[in-house]
């Protein structure tokens, strides 16, 4: 399996497409307002994903700006499923994500770019 083509592909959509953070780092979701962004979200400009919208991405700390990882959701409130990309995540930060995303009906899993990580 060459799993490097897959993370070459997401490194070529991000260096092609502007960054939108529409969720800062602490904000309020507009809807729910008990959840609170953890770290930095948005989305890819000129993307699509499976809802139609720009492929959301979530922007940690490290200096080395690359796709750490991604999180696939499903979500039975609302009947789908989604990939969020993150960028720069550090370890920790990835698996703050993860929690984010395993309330209510949501469940979601981890994939983290291991190459990245060697040696850890």
């Amino acid at each position: 399996m060459n799993t490097e083509r897959f993370w070459l592909a997401i490194d070529t959509l991000v260096a092609r497409h502007p960054i939108i953070i529409d969720r800062p780092r602490g904000s309020i979701h507009p809807r729910y307002p008990n959840i609170i962004y953890p770290l930095d979200y948005g989305y890819l400009e000129g993307t699509t994903s499976g809802d139609g919208c720009g492929i959301d991405i979530w922007r940690g700390s490290l200096a080395q700006f690359a796709a750490t990882g991604l999180i696939l959701t499903v979500d039975l409130k609302k009947k789908d499923s989604e990939m969020k990309l993150l960028l720069a995540c550090t370890l920790e930060e990835q698996h703050i994500v993860l929690e984010f995303h395993q309330t209510g009906l949501q469940s979601a899993l981890l994939v983290e770019r291991l190459s990245l990580y060697k040696g850890r």
